[in-house]
């Protein structure tokens, strides 16, 4: 039943391939696992996590901010470079962003699905389309722990 609704929302997610890595998971969402944060939901409401001296508000601006803050850069292209780590900003057809993925070790990208799972796919434009919208910034850092 997961996979069905993940390719309900995301159609072009089953043809690039894809694996669910862990169960749904309401404690935390796509911009706290793109930090390696699995303990909290990072979003500008009342009552939820978001980095001190961030702006609180769904804009390009604030989310550049967020991942500056834990040392990325914006780069120009989502390839593998050894020795980074890169991360991917998705925003809707308003320009607000709605998601992040981080790329894995390999190459692939990882991405937790807001309340649902987190999965690994294969290319970014696997999530773009309705729910996400497209990616409009990759950031990367030198590599860190998580993978």
């Amino acid at each position: 039943m997961p996979t069905e609704k993940l390719e309900k929302l995301f159609p072009n997610l089953k043809q690039a391939g894809y694996k669910i890595t862990s169960a749904a998971d309401v404690d935390y969402n796509c911009i706290a696992w793109a930090v390696g944060d699995s303990r909290q939901w990072w979003e500008p409401l009342p009552g939820l996590y978001w980095p001190p001296g961030v702006q609180k508000e769904y804009s390009i601006t604030a989310y550049l901010r967020i991942f500056a803050i834990h040392g990325y850069t914006p780069c120009d292209h989502a390839d593998l470079e050894p020795g980074y780590q890169k991360i991917a900003i998705y925003v809707d057809a308003d320009g607000l962003p709605c998601h992040a993925a981080r790329q894995t070790a390999e190459g692939k990208w990882t991405s937790k699905i807001g309340e649902l799972e987190d999965i690994e796919h294969g290319t970014l434009e696997s999530l773009e389309g309705e729910a996400y919208g497209t990616v409009v910034q990759i950031m990367k850092r030198k590599s860190a722990t998580i993978a």
